[in-house]
């Protein structure tokens, strides 16, 4: 507010005004006076040239611009305020009109590829923007993709929470271990969203309203699909909530609960046993190649094995058939639940 105060009159046209005071409230200017600051003055009423004599000026009673000034604003104020307030009824005719879009074909149909990063953030920020009662993310990756969480990110979804907008979250686990991911999930979960991680391989996902979905295109980098279709996002949806119902509550604290841990490795375990290789394993699990590095190092361990050979034998010959991929009594609800894994864009 001080700063304010300041920046309303110039130093230069204080001074000037000053050295009228000092004259005692009326001066002759020289000519070199009369420029931006008089100028100024004058405008804010301030000073008061004379009729009579070109260079006379009278000094203004400050405190009778300022409440003049200060009535003004107020009005305005007061203006601006009661047309914020009708605004949304004054638009609420066209509101319904843009909303009827989603009754009608889109223009790409029931499924639309958007290319590039810039043009695919607009339609997701607008997609949100329209939001009115749920967002829905699965994010993949590790700590790396986590550290791009950023404030203006943060501000986003407390905006989303605060206009009454359910905010879930579903991350891997290697977010627990990013300090930066911490920070938005203790953020966001005082705020009244929630946040999950899950311990198995899934796609990046966005669900907005239940009626729009977006997903990475497979095998290239700067595309996205955006879809409408409603049988097609309401199984996007179900597949979403089995995973959340899997998954593990993440409030921001540093400590990783054992359970977690010992979800992973048993992913890693079932993973390894089938074949799966050491990078689509980590990339599939949001892990670096060195954390999985030092889980099997931890199985070697474990197994006795000195040799990635010795121990895959060791484990096939003690894990439970579950781990094979092999039609058990839970397998085939497992496979369902596995959603394709994607590059995210």
């Amino acid at each position: 507010m001080d700063k304010e105060s300041i920046d309303f009159v110039s130093a230069e046209a204080k001074s000037l005004y000053l050295r009228v005071i000092a004259a005692g409230g009326s001066s002759e200017l020289e000519e070199a006076d009369r420029g931006r600051p008089y100028a100024e003055l004058v405008e804010l009423g301030l000073l008061v040239p004379s009729q009579g004599k070109q260079f006379l000026v009278t000094a203004a009673d400050p405190g009778r611009l300022a409440n003049r000034l200060s009535s003004a604003w107020q009005r305005q104020a007061l203006s601006l305020l009661s047309q914020a307030v009708t605004v949304p009824n004054a638009l609420k005719g066209l509101s319904q009109a843009y909303q009827s879009l989603d009754q009608q074909p889109h223009p790409g149909g029931p499924v639309e590829h958007i290319h590039g990063p810039v043009e695919i953030g607009q339609r997701v920020d607008a997609l949100l923007d329209g939001a009115q009662y749920e967002v829905l993310t699965a994010q993949p990756g590790g700590s790396r993709r986590q550290s791009n969480v950023d404030d203006a990110a943060l501000a986003d979804d407390l905006a989303l929470i605060r206009r009454g907008v359910a905010r879930r979250v579903l991350y891997h686990p290697s977010a627990r271990y990013s300090a930066p991911a911490r920070h938005y999930v203790e953020r966001m979960t005082e705020g009244g969203g929630e946040v999950r991680t899950l311990e198995e391989p899934f796609t990046r996902l966005f669900i907005i309203d239940r009626r729009i979905a977006v997903i990475p295109v497979q095998g290239d980098l700067h595309k996205a699909a955006f879809v409408s279709d409603k049988a097609i996002v309401a199984y996007m949806l179900d597949s979403f909530e089995r995973m959340w119902e899997r998954s593990s509550p993440f409030l921001g604290a540093t400590e990783v609960p054992p359970e977690v841990i010992s979800r992973m490795r048993a992913n890693i375990l079932r993973m390894m046993i089938q074949g799966v290789g050491h990078r689509v394993i980590a990339r599939n699990l949001g892990i670096s190649e060195r954390t999985l590095a030092r889980h099997i190092a931890d199985f070697r361990e474990e197994y006795g094995s000195e040799t990635l050979f010795q121990l895959g034998w060791r484990m096939a010959l003690t894990a439970p058939l579950g781990l094979y991929g092999e039609k058990g009594e839970n397998s085939a609800e497992e496979e369902q639940s596995l959603l394709p894994d994607a590059s995210p864009h």
